[in-house]
């Protein structure tokens, strides 16, 4: 099929994958092509003409300067017609990239990271590329959350789900990987990354374990009666730290964008430690304790930064509302 939706949580190989099969559709030799040869020589260099890899940050290089000088938090339409669709862009007609004859003749790969980032008006706009592209061009969409995506374009696509490795697999990865961390920080790694090594170098290369270390006393305090007023502070702080590192170690990367991911990465961690609570809690035959409502505190919280409440606010909330829900006996 032409069209694939690939979705699964972050870190599972969904675009590893995507781009092991451009390699097969982009070769000549198809899946008899030389694993040293020209075509994945191109590719690892991100220079195969007909590999085109759309992600927002393409909006820099853009050739209307309305698009350049904006946020960089989702893909905009123009985006995807300068290097997908075809259109107009700021009042200048561009030919599709789809539609195009592929450079070297083998056919034409599109990968849109991210895709959840497209709008609707975006998405719908990509359904008739996505029904009738040219012969020979395929196109995926890789996104750890493809409910965002409309029913017209999961119509449109074959499916393909990506799924967490198990406990034995990500053993033989943590081996492999090489990664420069204690027992202690290895096995917290594993118990939060949830069978994503992406997720686990993530955790590893930015000190996910000094953030719960950091955090430990004042969720201690949450559960004790006591409301730790730094709290949302230092949360912000911790993720602001994230943010500055992702830009310095990654080329044209949005700064708001990297402030979102470290978002989501702290609240999946204050997740985890919920679950872990209310399984505690239910193991050991008492009560929930309010884990239950926390949970539903922070997925609210989760939902509140894609609807771009200011993030500080959003943090301090959440603990307010995390302290309210621990128990009367909280002292704020």
């Amino acid at each position: 099929h032409h069209a694939w939706i690939f979705g699964g949580p972050r870190g599972v190989g969904k675009y590893t994958a995507a781009l092991e099969l451009a390699g097969i559709l982009l070769d000549p030799a198809g899946e008899d092509r030389d694993p040293h040869g020209e075509t994945l020589r191109l590719i690892k260099t991100g220079t195969h003409p007909d590999l085109h890899v759309v992600r927002k940050e393409l909006a820099l290089y853009s050739d209307n300067p309305a698009l350049r000088t904006r946020k960089l938090l989702n893909i905009p339409i123009d985006v995807l017609r300068e290097h997908v669709i075809g259109g107009d862009v700021g009042g200048k007609f561009v030919e599709a990239p789809a539609y195009k004859t592929s450079m070297l003749g083998h056919g034409k790969v599109f990968i849109i990271d991210e895709a959840e980032l497209i709008d609707q008006t975006g998405q719908n706009a990509l359904l008739k590329t996505l029904e009738e592209p040219p012969p020979r061009t395929y196109i995926f969409l890789i996104t750890n959350r493809p409910q965002r995506l409309l029913p017209t374009v999961h119509s449109r696509c074959q499916h393909a789900l990506f799924v967490p490795l198990d406990d034995e697999t990500m053993t033989k990865w943590f081996e492999q990987a090489g990664l420069e961390v204690a027992g202690d920080e290895q096995a917290w790694i594993t118990s939060f990354c949830g069978g994503s090594p992406g997720l686990a170098q993530l955790a590893a290369g930015y000190g996910f374990y000094r953030w719960q270390s950091t955090l430990d006393p004042m969720l201690e305090s949450l559960q004790r009666g006591r409301f730790p007023t730094e709290m949302g502070e230092t949360m912000a702080g911790l993720i602001g730290e994230f943010a500055v590192a992702w830009v310095k170690q990654h080329d044209n990367a949005s700064k708001d964008a990297a402030n979102k991911d470290g978002a989501r990465f702290l609240l999946s961690m204050l997740a985890a430690h919920a679950r872990i609570g209310l399984a505690d809690a239910v193991h050991g035959h008492g009560e929930p304790d309010g884990w239950p409502a926390v949970i539903d505190l922070v997925a609210e919280a989760e939902r509140q930064l894609y609807a771009n409440v200011n993030m500080k606010l959003v943090l301090e909330n959440l603990v307010v509302q995390w302290a309210q829900a621990a128990g009367p006996s909280v002292t704020v």
